[in-house]
């Protein structure tokens, strides 16, 4: 298990992710974006899963980060090429 933080442009856009990955049995909660971050709407969902869930995002996200150890690893951003 891992943790991810997902940013958005919007607030619905991390409230839509929020309710995928619950509905896929992921805990997921909405909180402020960490200072160390930056993001358009400065909501994030923060989630454990053995896998990045990225099939979750709402088309409006932003980043995709791993969280170990007090470090994020940005793993994928909207604009890197498919």
């Amino acid at each position: 298990m891992r943790d991810y933080i997902a940013t958005f442009h919007t607030h619905l856009s991390a409230l839509l992710t929020a309710e995928a990955l619950e509905e896929r049995g992921v805990q997921a909660r909405m909180m402020p974006v960490p200072r160390a971050l930056s993001s358009s709407c400065g909501t994030c969902v923060r989630y454990t899963a053995d896998s990045d869930c990225r099939e979750c995002l709402d088309r409006n996200w932003e980043a995709l980060y791993a969280l170990q150890a007090g470090q994020y690893t940005c793993l994928l951003t909207a604009e890197d090429p498919a």
